[in-house]
């Protein structure tokens, strides 16, 4: 495949109460994700997440950390008191009542999962197989995390809070928006950690989010191409909230072990600009596909080792200008700009020699755009202001700085930045953009509610969220490799495997689960 692969996107949001900077974010994080599970399914239980199979201190070099050497923050399989959680059984089912409030957790009927992470709401997207695909269900999770914030301001007793889809509060905290890229378990991954971390490093260019503030605390005075750049700190590794490593190192694939590995990639950014999105995306799904068939050695892209990986990652972030030089170990010295370029010729390359006129549309779309936006950058930034968040912000920014006079380090202008992301459509400064038509929009609002509600049809998604909505309380738990029923007449609970996400699709499934009016059906037909 070329830019078709099996993709997610996990955000994590910022949350916050007006005039309480002292407010329990993890409190404020439950609420929000239980008034909104509350809400969808009427009070009714609902399923638990299936931990069975998460291995989060499995790392790809070839080894399993120890759970008594890890930080907290990576035992995400684990209660708030450290200890594993079990395997779900009959009981399990639970109401926002009942549930931990740290724990707040919900599977909805897109396929995605919405629960608490690190003291954050966070919105887990279903799995598909397109950028598109993924800027939709993408912006399905903004609003959803802008209807959970309605709920919350009109159910009385609960504390009003605002959500920004952002990556850090400008104090030296950061939360992650991580992409998910199935890929397979015969690549070397000495090979991924070479030929990604240059790509990585230079792909801020246009898939950075923008921030006011140099340095992990903002501190310094400036404008930054990334929010999170300065948040990394070595070149590989297995943390993800310290020590963070440009390439992480977790291995978890959620699908068949021996076939695969899923890349858990955290040094992006949460892009508002559809464009920016699609070519996080994509880009990286190109790259993927030129590093598994093996045509990466040799070509433009072959050779483009960086002599200090996470200072190059830092340097180009603190340069809008897109001037900033990063050194090779050949000696050469090249802008990000540039780097970007050497793969995209590799991939234009590697696209006509497999597909010629064949190519499918997707893979057409991103390695145009991929071109008019590097063909931008470097005749002039604020042209490709539609695309790219950074350089819409930027311009935002210098708007203001240029009527009122204003240094980078004015409040106003952190005021600015923080609202630039704020997801309710009256507030926010991106979807004012939007609404006026000054940021290129991709996919229909329409197709975006609906998404809010219905999973892809080309993944195992369909058929998790498709249990969801038929059989909700029938489904004791699920996760991205399982859904598991409790059904009348069986002894135990039924655990239907998913560990194969290209099946469980409509086409796959769709009639079987049209012929089921019961869960009871549906597993009897599974297990005849």
């Amino acid at each position: 495949m070329t830019v078709r692969r099996v993709v997610g996107i996990e955000t994590e949001y910022g949350i916050s109460v007006p005039g309480d900077p002292g407010a329990n974010p993890m409190l404020l994080s439950a609420q929000v994700v239980n008034a909104y599970a509350t809400s969808s399914t009427g009070g009714r239980p609902r399923p638990r997440w299936d931990y069975e199979d998460e291995a989060p201190l499995r790392d790809a070099r070839g080894f399993e950390l120890d759970r008594a050497a890890a930080h907290p923050s990576q035992l995400t399989d684990a209660r708030p008191d450290g200890t594993r959680r079990a395997a779900p059984n009959a009981s399990d089912v639970v109401t926002a009542e009942s549930e931990d409030p740290t724990m707040a957790n919900v599977i909805l009927t897109n396929g995605a999962r919405f629960y608490v992470d690190h003291a954050h709401p966070e919105y887990s997207s279903p799995e598909v197989l397109t950028p598109r695909d993924a800027v939709k269900w993408d912006r399905a999770g903004e609003l959803i995390l802008l209807e959970s914030l309605r709920r919350v301001a009109a159910t009385p007793g609960l504390t009003p809070v605002t959500i920004y889809k952002n990556n850090t509060d400008g104090k030296g905290a950061s939360y992650g928006t991580h992409e998910n890229y199935l890929m397979n378990r015969s690549t070397a991954f000495g090979d991924v950690v070479r030929h990604l971390t240059p790509f990585f490093v230079s792909r801020q260019v246009f898939a950075g989010a923008g921030r006011v503030g140099l340095g992990q605390d903002s501190a310094a005075s400036g404008f930054q191409i990334s929010q999170r750049a300065d948040f990394f700190e070595v070149e590989v590794g297995l943390e993800t909230t310290m020590k963070r490593p440009i390439i992480n190192t977790r291995d978890e694939p959620h699908a068949t072990v021996e076939k695969y590995r899923r890349l858990h990639v955290i040094v992006g950014d949460a892009t508002m600009c559809e464009v920016a999105t699609l070519l996080k995306v994509g880009t990286t799904s190109l790259v993927l596909s030129m590093l598994e068939a093996g045509v990466l050695e040799g070509g433009p892209a072959g050779d483009l080792l960086l002599s200090e990986p996470v200072r190059a990652l830092h340097d180009v972030s603190h340069d809008p200008g897109l001037r900033q030089l990063v050194r090779l170990r050949d000696g050469r010295r090249l802008t990000a700009v540039q780097l970007q370029w050497a793969y995209l010729e590799a991939a234009q390359a590697f696209v006509a020699d497999r597909y010629g006129a064949d190519v499918d549309a997707d893979t057409a779309e991103v390695l145009a755009r991929w071109e008019q936006v590097l063909t931008k950058l470097e005749t002039d930034v604020f042209s490709a202001a539609r695309e790219v968040d950074w350089i819409a912000k930027l311009r935002l920014l210098e708007g203001y700085r240029s009527r009122d006079g204003l240094d980078w380090d004015h409040a106003r202008l952190q005021a600015v930045d923080l609202q630039w992301s704020d997801v309710r459509p009256e507030k926010g400064l991106y979807l004012k953009l939007a609404e006026r038509g000054q940021v290129e929009r991709l996919v229909p609002q329409d197709e975006v509610r609906h998404a809010v509600e219905h999973p892809p049809v080309d993944t195992r998604a369909y058929f998790r969220g498709e249990c969801l909505a038929r059989y909700g309380p029938r489904v004791a738990a699920a996760s991205w490799d399982s859904v598991i029923f409790d059904v009348a007449g069986r002894g135990a609970l039924q655990r239907v495997p998913t560990l194969e996400p290209l099946r469980g699709t409509r086409e796959h499934v769709g009639a079987l689960l049209d012929r089921c009016e019961t869960a009871e059906d549906l597993v009897a037909a599974l297990t005849s």
